[in-house]
């Protein structure tokens, strides 16, 4: 495997993430860590924006929209969790699938739920075809 992009960058966010687990250990909600880290990305410099919305579009027509929790620097999608369970592939699908629809470089899943800090960093796949065609499930649908 390659070098990470932005491996400078995500070692950052990481750090912002254990120090979070760190202060408050497991068993919180998902949007507290959400909020934790957004603070200590802010205490670190890390340019940052919660809940960005991203539209998808299918033949030019917005169909839906992914929220990304966080976006870092404008290149890095960071993914919280606050699940009893370790990271499945549904998880990890789920980072895939914003990076298949955003063109950014690298994404990092959190899961604060446990005794530890459990992470991933995460690349977007070679073939972006058969995830554009997941990416329902995560959608939020617009009214018509």
């Amino acid at each position: 495997m390659g070098v990470v992009p932005h491996q400078d960058l995500t070692y950052k966010i990481i750090g912002c993430a254990m120090s979070v687990h760190n202060e408050l250990g497991p068993g919180l909600r998902e949007g507290i860590y959400q909020r934790a880290l957004a603070l200590k990305m802010d205490q670190a410099g890390l340019a940052h924006c919660e809940e960005r919305p991203v539209e998808i579009y299918v033949d030019g027509a917005c169909v839906g929209l992914l929220y990304l929790d966080h976006l870092v620097e404008d290149s890095v999608i960071v993914e919280i969790k606050a699940l009893r369970h370790l990271l499945t592939n549904d998880e990890i699908g789920q980072v895939i699938t914003y990076l298949a629809a955003t063109g950014y470089p690298v994404g990092l899943l959190f899961n604060f739920a446990g005794n530890s800090l459990e992470y991933r960093r995460i690349l977007p796949p070679r073939k972006l075809d058969p995830w554009q065609n997941r990416m329902n499930r995560y959608l939020w649908r617009l009214a018509k």
